[in-house]
């Protein structure tokens, strides 16, 4: 299994509580739907999402493009940028 991890970080748009209320059921779906398939590893928000963003943990470059680019919250406006970051999981078997 290799150690090399893609994670992407996102920036949330103004009022990240309030906007993503609409869109949640359908971006709880699509990171369901990619962790089912063993693609996405992690998911979640830090302490203050508004300032501190999210971050997806997934498998694969490919993964973590198609990822973002198709999630509800980055289609939406939920998510303002975000940026996909190779990382090297030293924990992983």
């Amino acid at each position: 299994m290799s150690r090399v991890r893609h994670v992407v970080l996102y920036t949330s748009a103004d009022d990240v509580a309030t906007r993503a209320v609409p869109v949640m059921a359908a971006h709880t779906e699509h990171y369901r739907r990619f962790a089912a398939a063993g693609l996405l590893l992690g998911v979640g928000t830090f302490g203050d999402p508004q300032a501190e963003g999210a971050m997806c943990v997934l498998v694969s470059r490919e993964a973590a493009e198609e990822f973002a680019r198709t999630d509800p919250f980055v289609v939406q406006g939920v998510v303002r940028s975000y940026r996909i970051l190779e990382w090297t999981d030293v924990l992983a078997d």
